[in-house]
């Protein structure tokens, strides 16, 4: 389950942000799940809500937005918003496609508390 590592990775993030911003807590974790980023987002929350107890997060909420796949068609030039795991163009059925959008997950926002 590669998710723990990536909320290691997430968690050390957000305590340098939070370091230099001068937090001493932090509220809310908003965060961009992309459908074809390889990220579960149950499994990501349940990652979240282990590593969170031992960090400026341990009573952060993780808000994730989930990111359709957005591909364009080099056959039709349709741009399609797509919520499964597919590159195959609806409009035309082509297979010739490029992704746009939907294959990363970013941290989008963090609400702190300072002193």
């Amino acid at each position: 389950m590669h998710e723990y590592s990536i909320v290691m990775s997430l968690m050390e993030q957000i305590e340098q942000l939070a370091k230099d911003n001068n937090a001493t807590e932090i509220v809310r974790v908003d965060i961009k799940v992309g459908v074809l980023s390889g990220v579960e987002p149950h499994l990501l929350q349940n990652a979240f809500d282990t590593f969170k107890l031992e960090t400026i997060c341990h009573q952060a909420l993780l808000n994730m937005q989930l990111q359709p796949l957005v591909i364009e068609c080099r056959h039709c030039q349709a741009r399609s918003e797509l919520t499964e795991r597919n590159v195959i163009c609806p409009n035309c059925k082509s297979h010739d496609t490029r992704v746009i959008d939907g294959e990363d997950m970013m941290l989008m926002q963090l609400e702190m508390n300072a002193n």
